[in-house]
């Protein structure tokens, strides 16, 4: 129970720790100043939401989000955000591979390389069907989130930890509310495919609990982070870099490798989640269907890292609110479909 519990709950935060998250630009365009009471309520707000949705997986036995997401709105609605779910997939997966090039052009090394060298890595883990997607998800989050606090926890050392908790003038906590929303799209349709291999409802409050705890508390350390750095960000297309910029170069090196990491795992859950809802649509073996999601998305990536993030995540965070109240509510007021796929 606790191994799997466990591997839920990494899979569920490698989907969350991607480009965007792990580089500091995603928190800053919906935190910064004003924010303690804001990641407070993100941290409630995403607990209870795993809880429903891992629930609901796992009395449904689940292969793909569509049967989950007819429970929570019905029908009509299910098919509106079935193709809003689809695109958040494909869109963020393009971030990600943009990601890359952005973050291994440090070393001078060409956009495209980082990028296509990046695809190439997500294509192997499917080699195996899907169960590579989860087995390296285990493997490789302890180590991105063990490197990223470190990190964070050394610039914070360097600053005598000055960290604080003011509960008033918190006027920035409705970004919570979207920040959160923004981030149940591909919980909904990474945890929705294992539905059907949770043997144990144990294993469903370990990752529940479990992920809620490591991304409110990474939230606020990185955000308390960020807050010192603020005047430089606007200067910088990875936030992150400017913490590190007087530290030695092996700690770029890591960070570099830290990015990398975020990049590759989500990449992996965005292309795993798109085969597992088009699994009936596209045929043939896994890795080439995910070398095909790939090749399609490698000439979007020219927009750019930080430009795709400022524009996309705001607006997938608005469009999605409903989703989130539909989820929040449903142990109080189930929708009437729920009756009769349950």
């Amino acid at each position: 129970m606790w191994a799997n519990g466990l591997k839920w709950m990494f899979l569920i935060v490698g989907t969350l720790i991607g480009a965007g998250y792990a580089s500091g630009r995603e928190l800053w365009q919906f935190f910064g100043a004003e924010s303690n009471v804001a990641i407070l309520l993100f941290t409630g707000l995403f607990t209870v939401s795993c809880f429903v949705i891992l629930n609901l997986a796992y009395k449904q036995k689940s292969t793909q989000y569509v049967p989950l997401l007819t429970t929570l709105v019905g029908p009509k609605l299910a098919r509106f955000y079935d193709w809003i779910i689809l695109s958040y997939l494909f869109s963020t997966t393009t971030i990600m591979l943009a990601g890359a090039g952005a973050t291994l052009e440090v070393y001078n090394i060409p956009f495209w390389l980082g990028m296509v060298g990046t695809a190439a890595f997500v294509v192997l883990l499917f080699l195996r069907d899907t169960q590579g997607m989860t087995t390296i998800n285990a493997f490789l989050i302890p180590i991105l989130i063990l490197s990223l606090v470190s990190i964070l926890l050394v610039f914070q050392s360097s600053l005598g930890f000055s960290f604080s908790f003011d509960v008033s003038h918190q006027s920035n906590w409705p970004s919570a509310i979207t920040f959160t929303a923004l981030n149940i799209l591909p919980i909904v349709a990474v945890v929705s495919a294992i539905g059907n291999q949770i043997s144990h409802r144990g294993e469903i409050w370990i990752a529940t609990i479990g992920s809620g705890l490591l991304m409110g508390s990474i939230s606020y350390l990185y955000n308390e982070s960020l807050l010192q750095i603020a005047n430089e960000i606007m200067f910088y297309e990875i936030p992150l870099f400017v913490i590190l910029k007087q530290y030695p170069s092996v700690m770029v090196v890591a960070m570099s490798v830290l990015l990398w990491l975020a990049i590759y795992t989500t990449a992996g859950a965005g292309i795993f989640g798109l085969i597992s809802r088009l699994r009936g649509v596209l045929k043939g073996e896994t890795w080439l269907v995910a070398m095909l999601l790939l090749a399609i998305m490698a000439p979007l990536t020219t927009f750019g890292f930080s430009s795709m993030i400022a524009v996309l995540y705001p607006l997938y965070g608005a469009v999605n609110l409903y989703l989130l109240v539909a989820i929040i509510l449903y142990p109080f007021f189930r929708h009437p479909m729920s009756k009769k796929t349950l």
